[in-house]
C-alpha cells in the first residue's frame, strides 16, 4: 500500500540555526514576519531520506568519504527514468559549483553570458572572478519569459567562453522547450562557447510541462556542457550540500575535477551522498505527490490573486516551487514595495531587483509550504495593497 505523505503538517523549524526561520530580524528587520524567501520548502524531508541518515548516523564513525558506485547507479537510472538521458556513471563528478566552472574554463577579463532575471548569485560568481558579465535578458512575452536570441547573438564576440544557463528557470519558472534548447545549442556551437547549466530544480516540473537537459540533445552539445544539478531542491535536504556534476566529454570533465582536487574539495559529502542515494532510490512516489500538492497551491495562489488583488498577478510556473509575481501595475517603487512586504504584509520574500534590474517591480515567493501558510500570506498581501 503506498504512503499518504502529508504536506499540510505545519513543522516549527526555528532554533534550528535555520536561515530561512532564525535570520528573519537581521534579514528583514523583524522575527515576527513569514519567510518566504530562500529557496527550501517547510515539508519534512522523506521518511526514507531520513531513515537512512539515521541508519548511517548509527555507525560511530563518519570519516572521510568519496562518492560509492552505488550512488552513481542511483544517479544514473533516476536522470534516465526521470528526464530519459542516458548518462554513464564516469560522467559524474562530485562537490561541483558554478564558481568552479568558472575558474576552470575561464580567465580573468572573458565574457559570460547569463540570462536576467535569473538567480542572483550567477552575478557574483562572474564578477567577483573578475570576469566580464554580459546580460542577455529574457523577454516577457504574452505572459512567458522568451530568449532574445537575436540579442544573445549581437553580444557573443571572441573574448565570450561561457554561457550559464538556469533550466528550469529560477525565479521565472521557465521550461525550456526543446525548440529553444536547439536555437540555443546551435549559436554556442557556432560560436565554441561551453553552457554550463544549473538544472538543480529539474524534477520540479509541473504538468503539461517536461524538462530536457541541454546535454542530451545532441553529442555535438553535450560535449561543451556541464551540467549541474542536485536532489536537495527536489527533497528538500538543501543543508547537506549534496550536489554533483555531469560531463560526457572527458576533457571537460578532467578540467574541472582539476580545480576541484586543486582546491582540496574532492571529499564528499557523507550524508550528503546517503540522501541523494536514498532520494533516487525510493523517491519516485513522494516526489510525484509533492508534485501535486505544489500544483493545487500553483492554482490556488493564481486563482486568489486575479480574483482579489487588482494589479498584482504571477508568470504562471511551468517547474520551480517559486512564484514570480509581478506587482507593477501598483505603481509602487521597489524600496516601496519592499517597506510595504515588509511592515504591512508581515511578509519576507526575495525583492525583483536582486535577480536582475528585470526584475524591477516584480517579488519572488516560495510556495513549497503548507497550503494554510501560502493563503495566509496572500490574505496579507491583499491587506496590504488594500491599504493603499
Amino acid at each position: 500500500m503506498k504512503i499518504k505523505y502529508n504536506f499540510d503538517e505545519i513543522i516549527n523549524r526555528t532554533n534550528t540555526d535555520c536561515l530561512k526561520y532564525d535570520f528573519r530580524k537581521k534579514l528583514f528587520g523583524s522575527s515576527e514576519i513569514t519567510p518566504m524567501w530562500v529557496a527550501d520548502m517547510d515539508f519534512r524531508t522523506p521518511d526514507f531520506v531520513v531513515d537512512a541518515l539515521r541508519k548511517r548516523v548509527s555507525h560511530d564513525i563518519y570519516g572521510y568519504t568519496l562518492i560509492s558506485e552505488s550512488l552513481n547507479i542511483a544517479i544514473t537510472k533516476w536522470i534516465y527514468q526521470q528526464h530519459q538521458w542516458k548518462i554513464k556513471q564516469e560522467w559524474i563528478g562530485v562537490v561541483p559549483a558554478l564558481n568552479l566552472a568558472v575558474l576552470a574554463f575561464t580567465d580573468p577579463g572573458d565574457r559570460i553570458i547569463i540570462q536576467t532575471p535569473v538567480y542572483y548569485p550567477f552575478f557574483s560568481v562572474v564578477k567577483d572572478n573578475k570576469r566580464q558579465l554580459i546580460v542577455n535578458p529574457l523577454v516577457l512575452k504574452n505572459g512567458r519569459y522568451q530568449m532574445d536570441f537575436d540579442n544573445l547573438y549581437s553580444q557573443i564576440d571572441e573574448s565570450t567562453k561561457m554561457l550559464v544557463l538556469c533550466s528550469p528557470h529560477n525565479p521565472t519558472g521557465n521550461v525550456w522547450k526543446v525548440a529553444e534548447l536547439k536555437k540555443l545549442a546551435a549559436i554556442c556551437i557556432e560560436k565554441n562557447i561551453l553552457i554550463v547549466s544549473d538544472e538543480i530544480h529539474a524534477d520540479i516540473v509541473h504538468k503539461g510541462n517536461k524538462h530536457v537537459p541541454i546535454a542530451s540533445i545532441s553529442e555535438e552539445i553535450s560535449s561543451r556542457v556541464i551540467t549541474l544539478t542536485a536532489a536537495s531542491k527536489s527533497f528538500n535536504f538543501a543543508g547537506l550540500n549534496a550536489s554533483y556534476f555531469i560531463a560526457s566529454d572527458r576533457k571537460l570533465f578532467n578540467q574541472l575535477q582539476a580545480i576541484v582536487d586543486k582546491m582540496h574539495l574532492n571529499m564528499s559529502n557523507m550524508f550528503g551522498n546517503i540522501a541523494t542515494e536514498a532520494a533516487y532510490r525510493y523517491g519516485e512516489d513522494w516526489l510525484a505527490q509533492l508534485l501535486d500538492y505544489l500544483g493545487k497551491n500553483i492554482v490556488f495562489a493564481e486563482e486568489f490573486i486575479n480574483n482579489n488583488i487588482p494589479g498584482v498577478k504571477i508568470i504562471k510556473p511551468e517547474a520551480t516551487f517559486l512564484l514570480w509575481v509581478d506587482f507593477r501595475e501598483t505603481g509602487l517603487t521597489d524600496a516601496e514595495l519592499r517597506k510595504l512586504m515588509i511592515e504591512k504584509a508581515k511578509l519576507g520574500l526575495s525583492d525583483g531587483p536582486i535577480f536582475g534590474q528585470d526584475g524591477s517591480g516584480f517579488q519572488r515567493i516560495n510556495i513549497g509550504c503548507p497550503k494554510i501558510i501560502l493563503e495566509r500570506a496572500l490574505l496579507q498581501i491583499q491587506k496590504s495593497i488594500r491599504s493603499l
